[in-house]
Order: C-alpha cells, then structure tokens, then sequence
C-alpha cells in the first residue's frame, strides 16, 4: 500500500471499534504500519470478553497492510510505555499517536458517583496524557540525538468539551480538558518536531448511539453522513507530513463538513482604570454582555 503515510508507523488508541477502527484502517489505507490499541471493554469501561483489537489487526492484514495488536491499558504508566514500546520494537519507529479512547457514565450532575466521574476523566484525559507523554519523551529524544522527527498527535475532543452537554458533566469536563491538553502539547512539543491537533467528530458510534438515535440507520442509497469513516480522512492527514504547519487546532468533523473551531478570545471589554464597586461592576458586565455574541447552545438543553 502507497498513500500519504507511506512508511509512518501510527499507533491509534480505541482502534478496535468505531471511529479508532475507521481511522486504523484508513491509515493503512495510506500506507501507514499501525500499532491498533484496544483494551476491549464494554461501553462503561467494564472488561468486555474479548478484544476487538485482533480483529481490526486480521482486517487490515487481509486489505494487504501492516499491523500489530496492543491490549494494554493506556491510562496506566505501564500500558502508556508499552504502547510506544511496541511500535518501536515492532517497527522501529513511531511517527503519529491518535488518541482516541473512551467510554461514558452518563448521568446528571446531583445523581453523578464519585467513581463514574472518575472512570470517565481517567480514560479520556488521562488516557490521552500518558500515551502523549510517553510518545513525546521519545521524540524530545531523538530531536536532541539530532533526528528531528516529523510528528504528529491528534487528540479527540467532542462538541461536548466545546459547548457542554446536559448529562454528561464527567464528559464533558474530560473533553474540555483534552482541549487544553491539546494547546499546551502543541507549544511545548514544536521545538521537538511534533504538531498536536484536536478533532472534535461526530459519527454514528456505540457511544453516540443516544444522541444520534434518528440517524443511527444507514442510508438505504447515497450519502450516509454518520459514518464513522467520514472523519477519518481528516484525521490521517493531520497525521501524515501533509499537514506541516499546523498545530494547536480544533477541528469539528461531521459528515462531509469540515470546521476550524475558534476557541475563547477576547470579547467586548472594559476598563476602569480603578477598583469597580459590586454595582458598578455588576452594571458594566451588563452592558458588556448586551453587545457580546451570544454562547453556543449546550447539547440537550
């Protein structure tokens, strides 16, 4: 196989379902080596019986690609390590991570456990921290050895971290986060040769089986725009060469639309020059508010 990745070794988390399958498999589509991650748990994060990650591995060896199955859990410092180790041992190189892994527990905010906020954090923003963490050291690394990689990570966030989502506070904390993380990894890792990105996708998944209930079925003909595989175009050249130049941006992807997210910026302002007063303040937010744009509206409400 011959495409954009052509030669790059690319590691997805989550690959055995949904959008990380699709974005596997369009890797290998490119050319790409795949490390696909997948620990192969339920949708709340509970041990599943198996994993799907051999399954995707069987699919894109049969379509004539390279690939290798990981089954550790990436929110760990040892399944975090392992994951770069593999593709180092395996291929001797890694040239993109894409940080794809998650679950939800689901639930309003005054019936949300202690632990279901956890869980959740844990998975999506940990489960990004450390694999890019690990992937990063060894970049950092091989630029001080005089190698400059040509990296590359794209994160998943969700419109959820950008507007919020009634039910899903764990989430959508974890998204927002993810985020952040994105714009920070992007500063830091320049110097090393590394871009980071975010996508924020919406596709037709176990996970967004709820949101999506009128448009879970497939078309019978023509376009189906909840495809998971409509976002990975995007994905596997924000994670080929392609894409040099860009770095710490959010995209939304969804059906054949493509969106630069715009995050928070500096809106209508003004300034004392003093102290305000409570009511002084309270009136000039006021005004302020009157000529701001009005906010996204949150999912769900």
């Amino acid at each position: 196989m011959s495409g954009i990745c052509d030669g790059r070794v690319v590691v997805v988390t989550g690959a055995g379902r949904g959008l990380g399958r699709a974005h596997a498999r369009a890797f290998a589509a490119e050319g790409a080596r795949l490390v696909v991650n997948d620990l192969g748990v339920g949708l709340d994060g509970a041990p599943g019986p198996d994993s799907p990650a051999r399954r995707v591995v069987d699919e894109i060896r049969a379509a004539g690609g390279e690939a290798v199955a990981h089954g550790g859990d990436i929110a760990t410092t040892e399944g975090a390590s392992s994951l770069v180790a593999t593709a180092l041992e395996v291929y001797g190189r890694l040239d993109t991570l894409v940080n794809n892994a998650g679950f939800l527990r689901d639930r309003m905010l005054v019936n949300l456990d202690e632990d279901d906020w956890d869980a959740v954090l844990r998975v999506h923003l940990k489960g990004h921290f450390l694999p890019l963490k690990h992937a990063a050291a060894h970049w950092r690394a091989e630029a001080k050895a005089g190698r400059m990689p040509v990296a590359r990570i794209v994160n998943t966030s969700s419109g959820a971290g950008l507007l919020g989502s009634v039910g899903q506070g764990n989430y959508s904390a974890a998204k927002a986060g993810i985020v952040g993380l994105t714009l920070v990894a992007a500063a830091e890792l320049a110097r090393y040769g590394v871009q980071v990105n975010a996508i924020a996708p919406a596709a037709r998944t176990r996970m967004t089986e709820r949101t999506f209930a009128e448009t879970m079925t497939a078309p019978a003909g023509g376009f189906d725009a909840m495809a998971p595989e409509n976002v990975s175009p995007l994905v596997v050249w924000l994670g080929s060469a392609a894409s040099a130049g860009v770095t710490g941006r959010v995209f939304e992807a969804e059906g054949g639309r493509i969106t630069v997210m715009e995050g928070w910026r500096p809106g209508p302002s003004a300034d004392k020059g003093a102290r305000w007063s409570p009511g002084e303040a309270g009136e000039t937010a006021l005004k302020l508010l009157a000529e701001a744009a009005e906010p996204g509206t949150v999912y769900g409400a």
